[in-house]
Order: C-alpha cells, then structure tokens, then sequence
C-alpha cells in the first residue's frame, strides 16, 4: 500500500486509465497546459499529447457536447467542469442529452463518458464556486452520481466509472484534495452503486458523503467519550444508492442521523430520510435528524461561511438528540 493525497489518487486513476485504454482522452478548461486548477491533471500532456489531453474554451454546454458525440463515436471521454457551479451552463446536454440517449435509442447506444467535477464550500471561493448540487443530478434518471471522500475510494470509483458504459457526474469535495490516504499497489476498481462503512457501532446510524464522512468521523471519537457509539456509513454512490446497506444499519441501530453539505432544504438528505421513513419506520426508535447548510447562498465572508458549513459540532448534537 502507497501513501498519497486525494488529489493525486485522482491524478493516477486518470494516468492508468489513459495507460491501459487508448480510446480514454481528457478535456475541458485548463486541463492541458495548466494541468488542472487543482493539477489533478498535471503532467497527462505531456506523457499523452495534445490528441488526448486538450484544453477547450471556457464553454461547458460545448465541453458535455463534445463528450457527448465522443463517448457515441467509441471513445471514453472524461471531461472537467471547473467548479460544479458552472454545470448549470450546461444542464441541457446534462439532463437532456446525456442522460436520455440510451433510453431514447433502446439501450443500443453506449455512453461512456465521466464529467469529473468540484463541490464545496470551506476555501473563501464565494456563492458561485462553492456549491454542493448533487441532488439536482441524483433527480435524473440515467445518470449516475458517485461522490468519494477518501482517496483510495477516489482512485478506485474513477477508475470505476471510466469504465463503465453509462454517463457519469464524478464529484470531487476540492477541500479534500489534500487529504492523504493509503492506496492498493496493484490495479483495483471499486464498485459503483456500493456503500462502505466507515466506522461501525451500535446506537445511532450517521449516513453521510464526501466531507462529512470525515465530520462523521471526527464526531465519532468524541461521542465515544460519552458512550454513545454511532456507526458511520458512506453511500459513496448518490445514485444508484446502496439502500441496503442504510437500511440494515437503521434497523440495527434504531437510530438515523443524515448529513450532507448541501442546502438541507429538498436536498438530497430529504430523500435519504424519506426512505428509511417509509421502509424502516417500525424499527425507529426516535425521529430521524437530517443536517446540511442554510437555504441561502455560500457566504463570501470567512466568519459566514464557517457558520454556514455544517460539521462535527451539528452531527453530535443531532446524535445527541436522537439518544435522549
């Protein structure tokens, strides 16, 4: 096992894809030359040249279309849109194009393509570079969601996800790219669609993505100085959802916390919810709590936005809560 950054999982996963298949190309804004805003791409031009790693204007409807005529035409695309904050420019190759074309066409066609994107708020980047849109995609039929928060799920879903035959939205917390993390020697993959449990325990169930795995975590160790020893599961796939694997820890815990960064209003969180309601509600033993960010934009202010990120603080009173 090697020890390296989330950042640099992502890098590798990239690199060894474009290894072993030559049909695998990368593009979007700055991610040749400059070798990606958070240099997930850096060093791919010049190991694969400018016919498989290609800067394209600041254009994402034309970035998801090229993917799009790509991925039908035999290649596997994985283009990058700079910030997820900037997909709305292309909700219409998204939504309507990517997403539909294999039902539309009877299941014929294949489409393999990644949008490798970053969420997140934490880094002063403002209402427009900091968002957490996952439910909006999560929504769509026929586009798969995956969200990795630690760096061997990172390298082994992208990897994953080049893969496979179907669009999929990868979305990359950028305030994890620093984390370290050890990672299989050899070539692995992880499965799309699966959760992982991160931390097991007995009284409260805590389902949480990307960053909050880590808030989970943290609250974790500090509940268990109170005696309270909460079980912490990671859907890493936002769709298709590993429901099973949530509902079996409910049912044996009887309690659920659900924590996600995104705006807690209609988010993705609310669905999680809903489910274990109406499948496990006879084996609750207290309300389900969901926390995520106020209904309002991501502050630009630093004093604002760390009162606007949920975190550790609001995943143990939550529990608390639940355990009263």
């Amino acid at each position: 096992m090697a020890e390296t950054r989330y950042i640099r999982a992502v890098n590798d996963a990239l690199r060894e894809e474009m290894e072993r298949d030559g049909s695998v190309f990368v593009a979007g804004e700055d991610v040749a030359l400059a070798g990606g805003s958070f240099s997930a791409t850096r060093g791919l031009l010049d190991k694969f040249g400018a016919d498989r790693v290609v800067d394209t204007p600041i254009a994402e409807t034309g970035i998801i279309g090229l993917a799009i005529g790509a991925a039908l035409t035999g290649l596997r695309p994985v283009v990058e849109i700079m910030f997820m904050d900037f997909i709305t420019c292309a909700m219409d190759q998204v939504v309507n194009q990517a997403a539909k074309i294999r039902y539309m066409f009877g299941g014929k066609p294949k489409l393999p393509l990644v949008i490798r994107t970053q969420c997140g708020a934490g880094l002063n980047a403002g209402p427009q570079h900091s968002q957490c849109l996952e439910a909006w995609f999560a929504h769509v039929p026929g586009l798969k969601v995956v969200m990795p928060s630690t760096v061997t799920d990172v390298k082994g879903l992208l990897k994953a996800s080049i893969r496979d035959d179907n669009p999929i939205l990868f979305i990359e917390n950028k305030t994890l790219y620093g984390l370290k993390g050890e990672v299989p020697d050899e070539d692995f993959t992880l499965p799309i669609g699966k959760g992982d449990i991160k931390k097991e325990g007995g009284d409260v169930t805590v389902i949480a993505t990307s960053r909050m795995v880590h808030q989970a975590l943290k609250a974790a160790s500090k509940l268990s100085e109170e005696g309270i020893d909460i079980e912490v599961i990671d859907p890493r796939t936002i769709s298709p959802l590993d429901k099973s694997l949530i509902l079996d820890s409910v049912k044996k815990t009887g309690r659920a916390v659900v924590a996600f960064e995104e705006v807690k209003f209609a988010g993705f969180g609310a669905e999680v919810s809903a489910m274990i309601a109406e499948e496990a509600f006879s084996d609750l033993k207290a309300p389900v709590q969901r926390i995520g960010a106020p209904f309002c934009p991501v502050p630009f202010s630093k004093p604002l936005e760390k009162a606007y990120l949920p975190g550790e603080e609001e995943i143990v009173e939550a529990v608390k809560k639940v355990v009263k």
